[in-house]
């Protein structure tokens, strides 16, 4: 069986791809050209000690829109949550128990199913001080772990990048979608983002025709487009929401980026996607195929430390029930399958699921059965060595306790980052986040 070869470091990975040898016509001139100075600018690059091939693994699991909280991780026994949301609350009947007041939407039966394995954790009323409204500002916020009234250059997992591995596997991180988030933009850009890694596939001389060849250099010039449009969903505006598009900081660095995206999109995860087998049954969704893609690549021992999925459709400002049961269904089902396909791989202990939403929503239903942007949302955790169960406080509803209609929030988002970043991946939180935040006891 064929196998592919281990990319120690960048100046190995640069002088094993087509750009080092007999350049076909896929390769723009200017590509070429500078293959040299690739080289060099490679050449004292470290070895990458932790890889996603022996070490642990983080898929962070983004939830596009202003996923509604209160109707996730439902008080389905508190009065004042059913007197705010005459038509949208759920009913006991509605929900999977987890005590005398929470309980999930029954559309959750996989996250349920993870829970009582004792291997899910629900984060409980998270947010920051301040917070901002506008989907695009939040999410910026979120992915820069920086304060409401503070701006960002880059994100906190391109810090944890920046601070950690000099000299990494350009796999490091991969993003499954059309535009890197701002959560991984670095000063030393890394990583690769796509949406299909046939799209990228760069053909041989004389093999193809006009039209492929028109179609290949079509892709690559794509490789590193922004998206500027949003995908259709079924629960409002806001489908996947990507940070700011992130840009190196010499013509060197956005032509290697490039050159590496180019490449490993074509060879190494094409390769191994199309030869490693999932082993479990996921559902039919954009969110199931990117989880279904990322259970392979940790299969077939890509050494990726942080991969980053979507889902949108989660701006459910009218006609909230139907879209939400739909997006949560396809939520549970999907993360259920990809823990199951783990479990199989015997890779699931090494691998934890971060889930977050750019804010909640507001505690009471508006006019058009559906609810406005909020606050305060919970998040999920997902690990065979999490410390499962509820974690943080249940914010009030009592409208006395609310802000300006908003759940206020009981755990900073940036704790949990912390968590994440001491217990998990190993490194010190204070130096990413700059600055000192208790970590949550995930582990």
């Amino acid at each position: 069986m064929n196998t592919l070869p281990t990319l120690r470091t960048r100046r190995d990975f640069l002088r094993s791809t087509i750009l080092g040898g007999a350049l076909s016509w896929t390769v723009p001139t200017f590509l070429a050209n500078t293959f040299s100075s690739l080289q060099a600018a490679a050449a004292n690059s470290a070895t990458q000690i932790a890889t996603g091939r022996d070490s642990t693994i983080l898929v962070v699991l983004q939830m596009a829109g202003g996923n509604d909280g209160l109707n996730t991780v439902v008080p389905y026994a508190n009065d004042h949550y059913h007197q705010a949301r005459p038509r949208l609350a759920l009913a006991e009947k509605d929900i999977l128990r987890i005590n005398d007041g929470l309980g999930l939407h029954k559309a959750l039966s996989g996250l349920k199913e993870i829970y009582d394995a004792g291997q899910l954790a629900i984060v409980q009323g998270v947010g920051y001080p301040n917070p901002n409204r506008s989907h695009f500002r939040s999410t910026e916020i979120w992915q820069t772990a920086s304060d409401a009234e503070r701006f960002e250059k880059y994100g906190w997992l391109g810090r944890f990048f920046d601070n950690t591995c000099n000299g990494c596997d350009p796999t490091v991180a991969v993003t499954l979608g059309r535009q890197m988030p701002q959560a991984l933009a670095a000063k030393k850009p890394t990583g690769i983002c796509f949406d299909n890694p046939a799209n990228y596939r760069f053909m041989q001389s004389g093999r193809a025709d006009r039209s492929e060849m028109a179609a290949t250099e079509e892709s690559f010039r794509k490789l590193n487009e922004p998206d500027e449009s949003f995908m259709e969903n079924s629960g409002g505006s806001i489908g996947a929401i990507a940070g700011g598009a992130m840009r190196g900081d010499s013509p060197l660095d956005f032509i290697e980026r490039t050159a590496l995206d180019a490449q490993v999109s074509s060879d190494q995860i094409r390769a191994m996607a199309s030869r490693v087998q999932n082993q479990a049954s996921y559902p039919s969704s954009q969110l199931a195929n990117s989880l279904k893609l990322v259970a392979k690549l940790i299969g077939g021992g890509l050494p990726t430390r942080v991969f980053y999925v979507s889902q949108g459709g989660y701006d459910t400002h009218t006609n909230q029930p139907g879209a939400h049961e739909r997006l949560l269904t396809d939520l549970g089902g999907a993360v259920k399958a990809f823990v199951d396909d783990l479990k199989a791989q015997g890779n699931l202990q090494r691998v934890m699921v971060m889930t977050f939403s750019e804010f909640g929503r507001r505690v009471a239903e508006n006019a058009s059965q559906g609810t406005d942007h909020g606050a305060a949302a919970p998040m999920f955790i997902i690990s065979h060595k999490v410390k499962a169960g509820l974690l943080g406080k249940y914010p009030s509803l009592a409208p006395s306790d609310l802000s300006r209609g908003d759940l206020q929030f009981t755990v900073d988002f940036r704790n949990v980052y912390a968590g994440v970043l001491e217990h998990w991946l190993k490194t010190r939180s204070e130096t990413v986040l700059g600055r000192k935040c208790e970590p949550l006891a995930l582990i």
